[in-house]
């Protein structure tokens, strides 16, 4: 489980990162689309060799699986777009501030109601207490 926390501190640690250089590049080229499509370049490139290496025979079964679990590409879309439009002028603290406020909250309800095939972890005193604490954690990193 060790090595599962340390990919995702690792992931987390790249958010801002890709926030900050995707920004830097939608300022500098005048489109923060034209950024964003660069950046899905590269990731599908990089994704594609990750798929292919690893399980080629996953894009046999893709016409099986439900519809609905594709509407992830549009909050990944949204994601990026809009982190690279506002960050360069909201800053990239404050743009992921907000972020990490809405992925608590969601990450909350799905583990509640156990969507998406989510482990059911309920939402009782202590975990939301705990959820707090983190809120006011992020929120005391943006005090200057």
């Amino acid at each position: 489980m060790a090595h599962y926390a340390i990919i995702m501190l690792l992931a987390g640690v790249g958010i801002p990162i890709l926030a900050g250089l995707n920004a830097a590049l939608g300022a500098r080229i005048g489109s923060p689309a034209a950024a964003a499509t660069v950046l899905f370049i590269v990731a599908f490139g990089a994704s594609l060799i990750v798929a292919l290496v690893h399980n080629p025979q996953g894009f046999a079964k893709m016409p099986a699986a439900p519809r609905h679990l594709f509407l992830a590409g549009l909050f990944v879309a949204f994601y990026v777009l809009s982190i690279t439009f506002i960050a360069p002028h909201f800053g990239v603290g404050n743009a992921v501030f907000f972020v990490l406020l809405g992925q608590l909250i969601s990450a909350a309800a799905i583990d509640h109601f156990g969507l998406f095939g989510a482990q059911v972890s309920p939402l009782g005193a202590a975990r939301m207490g705990g959820i707090a604490l983190m809120c006011a954690g992020v929120w005391l990193t943006q005090q200057a």
